[in-house]
């Protein structure tokens, strides 16, 4: 983790203002009980209708987060058109649906074509969503825009067809060296797994990580140096092997979860779980009930323990990302979020929704938002009229890609 010296704010204000550069912390007006409102509406409509009131739920909740964002003193807004949410959404839940059927009737060849077809498509879908998110973001009248082209988008992609092709070799390659599955006493097949099974999944999980990684950097470059404010484009600093350094630290993270997890737990049962075992063989009916618990229980211990490494990822990603843009020579973004933090407000909001049964789950989003949001700060050179004035006369009037109708895929919520 890289160790940095603070300059004192005084100072910094005095630099800024020296060299014509305006500091704008960016802040946040929502409040956890205004959201909650919103939020449960959402809900209770989207049980009532099965899920289909999904599209008009984000579009709600991504109008109140960015109406309450503000950017040097003025608020977002969003314009996405609701009818092409909802076809985007549409779009996506037949193409599940259809992959489902497929993978529960055994048809191989259908998961495989899925599968292609999938990787063929997602950068499709991705390069459509940001256009539609960023071509519906409005800041003092500016529309945003994703300027990259298609082949572009598809060459950046290369690590989704790398998983892809990762894993048809996997599913093959474990059905090639599968050993015949023994019959047992009741007459049903029993399959077996061998080390060099365990040993291929092994390798495709290391390679899909790797390869998720790169997609990552990949993606998030592409959205900021083919982002357009006006004409100006984005600037972006990060390197691949600083995504990688992230993702190790997060492994670490979750390994030392894991191991206090088990200290905790090996200390409060002691030798209980000997006394547990010597019982369960006389429980009969109750083994079933038994085994279901257990199941749970560790769901719940690995949702506790991987959520500190996931909030510090969220974290580092996120402080890596916006400390090192902006948008040309005009602007630059300054983030100090502490990861630290960050992990402490994650596994306290934890706690919380699970104490009241998910009822906290919209203070918890906002207040992650809030502390994020605000970390970063704005620094304009020029001033901020200036500037929105200089990009009001360049900005252009051209129409986006027509594809990005059938986004709409990638907003808050």
């Amino acid at each position: 983790m890289d160790q940095r010296v603070e300059p004192h704010p005084g100072r910094m204000s005095s630099s800024f203002a020296s060299h014509g550069i305006e500091p704008h912390p960016l802040r946040f007006t929502g409040s956890g009980g205004e959201y909650f409102r919103v939020w449960i509406v959402n809900v209770l409509l989207g049980i009532v209708t099965l899920g289909l009131y999904t599209p008009w739920a984000r579009r709600r909740t991504a109008q109140y987060f960015y109406g309450h964002t503000l950017v040097a003193g003025s608020p977002l807004e969003f314009t996405g058109q609701q009818r092409r949410m909802v076809f985007g959404f549409l779009v996506l839940v037949g193409l599940t649906a259809a992959y489902q059927i497929a993978a529960r009737s055994g048809q191989d060849t259908a998961v495989g074509l899925f599968i292609i077809a999938g990787a063929l498509l997602s950068p499709l879908i991705w390069g459509s969503a940001m256009r539609f998110r960023l071509g519906n973001t409005r800041w003092r009248g500016l529309r945003l825009q994703f300027t990259a082209n298609w082949r572009q988008v598809y060459a950046a992609s290369w690590p989704v067809f790398a998983i892809a092709a990762v894993w048809l070799v996997a599913v093959f390659g474990l059905r090639a060296i599968a050993p015949e599955a023994q019959i047992a006493t009741s007459g049903r097949k029993l399959p077996q797994v061998t080390g060099a099974m365990w040993g291929l999944i092994a390798v495709a999980l290391a390679l899909t990580v790797l390869c998720f990684i790169r997609l990552e950097y990949n993606y998030r470059s592409m959205l900021v140096l083919h982002s357009r404010l006006g004409s100006e484009p984005g600037r972006w600093k990060p390197v691949y092997m600083d995504f990688v350094k992230v993702w190790l630290a997060t492994v670490a993270v979750f390994i030392l979860s894991v191991l206090l997890i088990g200290a905790v737990l090996g200390v409060a049962f002691g030798g209980s779980w000997m006394l547990i075992a010597g019982k369960v063989q006389r429980l009969g009916m109750w083994l079933f009930l038994f085994i279901v618990a257990g199941i749970f229980l560790f769901g719940f211990l690995m949702l506790l323990a991987s959520a500190p490494a996931r909030a510090y990822r969220e974290a580092r990603i996120f402080q890596l990302t916006w400390d090192q843009i902006g948008v040309s020579r005009m602007a630059r973004f300054k983030c100090n979020l502490r990861a630290g933090r960050f992990v402490g407000l994650r596994i306290k909001n934890l706690f919380l929704t699970l104490l009241t049964l998910g009822f906290y789950r919209p203070f918890a989003r906002v207040s992650e938002y809030r502390m994020k949001l605000e970390s970063v700060t704005l620094h304009v050179k020029g001033g901020v009229d200036q500037v929105t004035g200089q990009l009001v006369q360049q900005q252009q009037s051209g129409v986006g890609d027509a594809l990005a109708d059938a986004a709409g895929l990638d907003l808050i919520g």
